[in-house]
């Protein structure tokens, strides 16, 4: 099949470090895109920069802005919106989302919590159901999946181990694409690089192959 008749797979990976050189979470983004760029005959690739860019926090006329109607908002609450507009149009054209985020003191980057309250937007990416009041949540974005390419300094995050009661990242990110209308997600983890070194280096050899394991099986 050629790549005229072949489905675009658009890919967008977002970036959360504050490192650079010596970050593991962007060295498993870069297998998924380069492994992602073999596989794939007809793709799109987009690369958001969070760890090193100024993510701007919502604000009260954010806010205000948000819960109104696009012909209400004045010029002021339509420019507060403008990164978060530009921001669900890239989620809105992808089909894979890949998050890649270090866990800082059990959580996320402030970068990824700031670019978060800025994608979960009320008749954007969710809707209300006043009808729900246990799950008031309706979704709208569809047909798309989420990779989360996680690394965490210690180890025992694991569902049922030691350090499970602490892990504020990875069901917090499932948790948000859910709410949005994802739940088609998958999970890559890159655990214990303060500890053992000849066991992080195992461990990171096995999240790069998970990757591609994922890519073959599960994205394409």
């Amino acid at each position: 099949m050629d790549s005229q008749n072949k489905e675009l797979k658009n890919l967008l990976v977002i970036n959360s470090s504050a490192r650079t050189a010596g970050s593991q979470s962007r060295k498993l983004a870069e297998t998924l895109i380069n492994y992602w760029k073999n596989k794939q005959i007809n793709y799109k690739i987009h690369i958001r920069e969070l760890g090193n860019q100024n993510i701007p926090h919502i604000t009260e006329e954010w806010i205000s802005a948000a819960f109104k109607p696009l012909a209400n908002r004045n010029r002021e609450e339509v420019n507060a919106l403008k990164r978060s507009d530009e921001y669900i149009t890239e989620l809105k054209d992808a089909d894979i989302i890949a998050i890649a985020s270090p866990m800082y003191n059990w959580s996320i980057p402030s970068s990824l919590k700031a670019y978060i309250d800025q994608i979960v937007r009320v008749n954007e990416t969710w809707k209300y159901n006043p009808d729900n009041i246990q799950n008031p949540y309706i979704g709208l974005l569809e047909n798309k999946k989420v990779i989360l390419l996680l690394t965490r300094g210690s180890q025992g995050y694991e569902k049922g181990s030691y350090n499970e009661h602490i892990d504020f990242q990875t069901n917090y990110l499932k948790r948000v694409f859910n709410v949005m209308g994802i739940s088609d997600i998958h999970v890559v983890h890159l655990d214990g690089e303060a500890n053992d070194k000849e066991k992080y280096n195992l461990a990171i050899n096995s999240a790069h192959q998970r990757i591609i394991d994922l890519i073959e099986t599960k994205l394409s």
